[in-house]
């Protein structure tokens, strides 16, 4: 995805990296084990929870720091999402003690595991990037989040007419004329669900609609906007709580008798009185 070069997961028990370098930016969380390493001269180190930011073209190493070694997920990101400006800032305090950033790297990984939730993980990214921004610039005091509506209003009117073909963050954040980390905020202010959360529940539920149709899930997947039969298993048994399948085969009802099948845009998020 864009701002991403790699993704790389590795579980060492002896191996040292010698010193070397990246021209991306490395953000490393390690989920068990330790790790220790040299950069620029000082030791450094991952204890507890922390979030490592190395720094592109600065030498460092690595090696495991207990006797079971180290299993780790790391990103390697490009200067569009941080700049060289901030290498020197990076290279004075690499290690963050940040729980909500570390869960968000780890919420991305899991996004970019799964093809066809690109806009999740672009969202996801987004906001990874503003909270190292903030480690890194910690005089940048972002202004307190209010609702943007226009903005929300926008931005849900957008994937309700792209729902079957998507669109990219960025280029969603072009068409609204906001910036990719506001359109994300503002829209999970206003209508208190993620634009990524909102666009798959609606697909879902376009596909029950046809599944009770009778239509087959893989026609349904493809006609709806996933990525195939698979993707759309996931995210309907997250919603409905049951496959497309077992769904499918229950009770015989038409469509007119679905719940909420006669006025689709009366219940979706914030369309009578918005947040």
């Amino acid at each position: 995805m864009p701002g991403v070069v790699e993704v790389f997961h590795a579980h060492f028990t002896e191996h040292a990296y010698p010193m070397h370098v990246h021209d991306a930016w490395t953000l490393l969380i390690v989920d068990d084990g330790a790790v220790r390493y040299d950069l620029d001269r000082f030791e450094r180190g991952t204890p507890g929870d922390t979030v490592s930011l190395l720094p592109p073209h600065v030498p460092h190493n690595g090696s495991p720091a207990t006797a079971h070694g180290f299993r780790k997920r790391v990103l390697y990101l490009d200067s569009t999402q941080l700049g060289e400006d901030l290498i020197g800032a990076a290279v004075d305090d690499p290690d963050l003690a940040d729980p909500q950033l570390r869960t968000r790297i780890g919420q991305l990984h899991a996004s970019l595991a799964h093809p066809g939730d690109s806009f999740e993980s672009e969202s996801r990214l987004a906001l990874i990037r503003e909270r190292l921004h903030l480690h890194l610039r910690p005089r940048l005091l972002l202004p307190a989040p209010t609702p943007c509506l226009r903005v929300a209003r926008d931005l849900r009117d957008l994937l309700d007419a792209r729902l079957h073909e998507g669109v990219t963050l960025e280029e969603a954040a072009g068409l609204v004329h906001a910036h990719p980390t506001h359109l994300v905020r503002a829209f999970s202010s206003a209508y208190g669900i993620a634009p990524h959360q909102y666009l798959m529940s609606r697909r879902v539920d376009h596909a029950r609609r046809m599944l009770l149709d009778g239509r087959p899930a893989g026609e349904v997947a493809t006609a709806v906007g996933f990525y195939d039969q698979s993707h759309l298993t996931r995210h309907f048994k997250r919603v409905v709580g049951t496959t497309p399948g077992r769904y499918a085969k229950g009770p015989h009802r038409s469509a007119a008798d679905h719940p909420g099948s006669d006025h689709l845009g009366s219940d979706r998020p914030g369309s009578d009185h918005p947040a």
